[in-house]
């Protein structure tokens, strides 16, 4: 993939299904990388500035505010780091779209666990890299060549 000249759309687009392939980042708070920890992005097709994250009321998400989170797709062929702001999600009708088996576990009181609290982060700056690297750009990494520019070319800074 060659993704130069500034237009990020196909790597952006590339990046919203993977991560919807494999939901899962490693998301700290801005100057907490200590209380960096996996979570599972909850996604809506709609809404492509935001993702959502269940957590619990008394955990260091809870303090909210601005956070940086990194992915890398299941196949290692897409990685991507990526800020925005962490808030409460105030829409009750969220929390029903995202339930699950899988979120009751941490929850077992339910949707009205006290604990529950799920955050919107609204999607800042994106840097995405593409790990393929097409056939000239492999062929001179494994000939020990210089591959650099053919890496340039597979990523991009974009607003998510």
């Amino acid at each position: 993939m060659h993704y130069e000249n500034g237009n990020p759309d196909e790597l952006k687009e590339k990046f919203w299904k993977e991560l919807d392939g494999s939901p899962f980042v490693m998301l700290e708070l801005d100057g907490h990388s200590g209380d960096a920890a996996p979570m599972t992005a909850q996604l809506d097709e709609d809404a492509n500035s935001a993702i959502w994250f269940f957590t619990s009321r008394n955990g260091a998400f809870s303090a909210m505010g601005p956070a940086t989170a990194t992915f890398s797709a299941k196949g290692h062929n897409l990685s991507a780091r990526f800020d925005g702001v962490l808030s409460e999600e105030a829409d009750r009708a969220r929390i029903d779209q995202f339930w699950s088996n899988m979120i009751e576990a941490w929850f077992p009181q339910g949707k009205g666990d006290p604990n529950l609290l799920l955050m919107r982060m609204d999607l800042g700056q994106a840097k995405i890299w593409d790990s393929n690297l097409g056939l000239m750009g492999t062929a001179r990494m494994l000939l020990g060549m210089d591959a650099r520019a053919d890496a340039q070319n597979n990523t991009v800074e974009t607003k998510l």
